[in-house]
């Protein structure tokens, strides 16, 4: 990493939001290409920071904080990355499913998910099944991403995943799903694609299905 992308990298894992756009900003006064400032700080941040996660010595607030600062950064560097067309890791469609309004988990996702380079759709919350194949057939992602916190909300993953069969698109992408009352054996039992118990990891399965 170049000696003065590093206090990017270092702001991301602090969670410093204000430090980071200004370190992002001053990167790019000097000549920085967008794409290095992405590849070579704010993704390693980001997996870094979904490492200490797993070990046990960040949780959701810490993650969250840094996934914020990362946005930040992100931010500057959206436009400058679509005007020299960066090929993206992947593109995502991501939404809570019908009738579940709860979305701070699907934001980290989401936040995770754009910290390590994927192009992101995001529907919010309360998102019919009808709507999500709609934005599967327009989009055409790599990968459908959907989030439900409420055991009575879980039966819309698979209506969802029957409303991709139905309209011929299921082969087309892969489907992964999360939430607290989701399990590997319900994401089985419905045909998607993977689970993800948690966001760091979320990020980590839509890397390894799209390679």
């Amino acid at each position: 990493m170049d000696k003065e992308l590093k206090p990017i990298y270092e702001g991301v894992i602090r969670g410093d939001a204000p430090s980071v756009q200004q370190k992002v900003q001053a990167a790019i006064d000097v000549g920085f290409g967008a794409d290095d400032i992405l590849k070579q700080s704010l993704i390693p941040a980001m997996q870094e920071v979904g490492d200490l996660f797993e070990k046990g010595e960040y949780f959701v607030p810490e993650m969250l904080v840094s996934a914020r600062a990362m946005q930040r950064g992100l931010e500057l560097l959206k436009p400058l990355l679509a005007s020299a067309e960066v090929q993206s890791t992947g593109k995502v469609v991501l939404g809570t499913v019908q009738g579940d309004l709860h979305d701070i988990g699907k934001n980290l996702v989401g936040m995770m998910l754009e910290g390590v380079g994927f192009e992101l759709v995001d529907l919010g919350a309360d998102v019919s099944p009808e709507k999500f194949a709609q934005t599967v057939r327009e989009n055409q992602p790599d990968i459908l991403a959907m989030s439900a916190l409420l055991t009575t909300t879980m039966p819309a993953m698979k209506t969802t995943i029957e409303a991709l069969e139905g309209a011929g698109l299921r082969s087309q992408v892969k489907v992964i799903v999360g939430g607290a009352p989701i399990t590997d054996e319900y994401a089985d039992e419905i045909g998607a694609d993977g689970y993800a118990p948690d966001a760091s990891r979320a990020a980590s399965l839509a890397k390894t299905l799209i390679e």
